[in-house]
């Protein structure tokens, strides 16, 4: 099953009087990070990690320039200290503290987790497994700024069963003290970070892990970069064998137990389809879905109320469309025999949503929706 593994990570270092804040340098992932907030973050400090994980080509350069950027960078952070390899192996102890998105007087969320290096297994071997599709586009991105800083810049978010959490116990003493790291970033989350260096305390989570599997949370596009990365390394060089540090990824990981699991839904925004009729899209999905119209909703918190009391009698949606708001339930025994894949699937919210709404009745097949040519995707409700 799962083998997990501390390792020596490459953190900021504060220096010898310094706060352990270090907000002005960390950044949200990459692929929610707008072109306004990047130059926000940029400005915030030239050290930010939006420098890394989201670089720039330099005039003139080309258009692949920006992964040698980031390759530059990294060596001049190290070179000058504002980061370094940790001399003694360890496994990560993080917190996300946040409040629901557009729900900014709701009581905060404490996410815990821990970073670590795992192996790496394709998907066929059952051990660390996907939930969903990816697109080539991101895959190529990552792979080439992962070929060029040899470095995983941010990790895969992966989870984890373990009802009594055991490992989360690990941790408790830990907890106690003050964070190695901590900070803000731009998205009001709150992180902190500690080492774990106990090797007894290690091998305890490490025995948790080892008879789990791993579901990949968020982060398949860069899972399936690492596995990418690691076949091409195995062909080089000085390559030793099972043991290689490339034989293994980042991934932070989450019990499912932890009361701060939550997930949030990602939005569709479907733009510049040819000839698009809402009435006439109503009237593919009245076979599966039962329609009621209702006034434009006034905020996010709303939409979320109404669909969490919807979705009690089946998967439901919203589509709002010129000024129209229309709620879709999944209509009980509707036939889903048009959809492919286990029967526990096919009624995923998200596998609805593609399979009926978006390919069967708008026609946006895998090859559209992999270009994102008439598709976007928005993360906060009230957005």
């Amino acid at each position: 099953m799962a083998e997990i593994a501390p390792f020596r990570g490459i953190l900021y270092k504060p220096g010898p009087t310094a706060s352990n804040d270090v907000s002005a340098l960390i950044a949200p992932p990459y692929d929610v990070i707008s072109e306004r907030e990047r130059k926000e973050l940029a400005a915030r400090s030239p050290h930010n990690s939006v420098q890394l994980i989201l670089p720039q080509d330099r005039p003139g350069r080309g258009t692949d320039d920006r992964y040698q950027v980031a390759a530059e960078t990294l060596r001049d952070f190290l070179h000058t200290g504002v980061m370094a390899r940790d001399e003694q192996p360890a496994l990560y102890r993080y917190h996300q503290i946040f409040t629901p998105p557009g729900e900014a007087s709701a009581p905060p969320v404490v996410r815990r987790g821990f970073i670590c290096r795992v192996r790496l297994h394709r998907f066929s071997e059952g051990i660390i497994l996907p939930h969903e599709r990816t697109l080539a586009g991101p895959k190529a991105d990552r792979l080439k700024l992962k070929r060029a800083t040899r470095t995983h810049l941010s990790q895969v978010f992966g989870l984890y069963d373990d009802p009594q959490r055991e490992a989360d116990a690990a941790f408790e003493e830990l907890e106690r003290e003050e964070p190695a790291l901590q900070g803000k970033t731009s998205d009001g989350v709150t992180h902190r970070l500690w080492r774990l260096t106990d090797p007894a305390a290690v091998a305890a989570v490490q025995r948790v892990l080892a008879g789990r599997s791993i579901y990949i949370a968020d982060g398949h596009h860069r899972y399936e970069t690492m596995l990418a990365l690691r076949d091409e390394l195995r062909r080089e060089p000085g390559y030793c064998g099972e043991n290689s540090a490339v034989e293994y990824g980042s991934i932070f990981l989450c019990n499912v137990a932890d009361p701060g699991l939550l997930v949030f839904p990602t939005h569709r925004v479907l733009h510049s389809l040819p000839g698009f009729s809402l009435d006439a899209l109503l009237a593919k999905l009245v076979a599966h879905f039962r329609l009621e119209e209702a006034a434009p909703p006034a905020s996010g918190a709303e939409v979320r109320r109404e669909l969490q009391q919807r979705g009690a009698g089946g998967p439901s949606f919203l589509v709002v469309s010129g000024g129209r708001a229309v709620y879709l339930t999944l209509r009980p025994g509707a036939d889903l025999s048009v959809m492919s894949g286990p029967a526990v699937l096919r009624t995923l919210d998200v596998t609805l949503l593609h399979a009926l709404v978006l390919e069967q009745a708008l026609g946006i097949d895998r090859a559209a929706q992999e270009a994102q040519t008439y598709l976007r995707y928005i993360k906060d409700t009230s957005q």
